[in-house]
């Protein structure tokens, strides 16, 4: 990367939607986050096992620590449902100059009622509002029909192209989806990886 390149800074705020408070990912949220992705049938797509909470600590110290690279901005937040206050789940976004990467996940027990749908489109309300000059896509198993549905209903599209065994899906900029997610109250910037 060039010196003369601008490094790429994002703010990252809470995400409201109907059902789901998204905050700014802390390292404090390990533990709760550990038994929400402890079913290792989340892995069946992603490859990999349910990390321990401490393994999720170290991992979280790294994302909120940021990215080496000042071109690209780790935005990472937790998913908790309003009613109850639980976690839930996690979306994040990996966003550069010109294209933001998105993933989510959430918890086996709190599959199958929307949640997903909810915050991905919240997550790509808030992407399409602050950066509406990006490209969202999402890299997804072509045999998960559950992520699938979550990237349709977030307004992505398959590409046809694979990497890694994945397809790629994605919204390209301009494209002005808007799912009323709602507004966050206090500022963050995104973590550089």
């Amino acid at each position: 990367m060039s010196a003369d390149r601008p490094r790429v800074i994002h703010t990252m705020r809470p995400i409201r939607t109907t059902r789901l408070d998204l905050l700014p990912l802390r390292v404090e949220h390990a533990e709760e986050m550990a038994e929400v992705l402890s079913d290792p049938a989340l892995h069946t797509y992603i490859g990999g096992a349910p990390a321990t909470a401490e393994a999720l600590r170290a991992r979280y110290e790294r994302l909120v620590a940021g990215s080496p690279d000042p071109a690209v901005s780790w935005c990472n937040w937790v998913v908790r449902l309003r009613e109850g206050g639980c976690l839930v789940g996690t979306v994040q976004a990996t966003v550069t100059e010109e294209t933001a990467e998105i993933a989510w996940v959430v918890g086996t027990p709190w599959q199958g009622r929307g949640f997903a749908t909810e915050a991905a489109r919240g997550l790509v309300d808030r992407l399409g509002r602050q950066h509406p000059a990006h490209t969202v896509v999402a890299h997804i198993h072509p045999d998960h029909r559950a992520s699938a549905a979550v990237a349709t209903a977030a307004g992505l599209t398959p590409t046809g192209q694979e990497q890694d065994g994945e397809v790629r899906w994605q919204r390209s900029a301009g494209q002005g989806l808007s799912f009323g997610s709602g507004r966050g109250e206090s500022t963050m910037p995104c973590r550089r990886r």
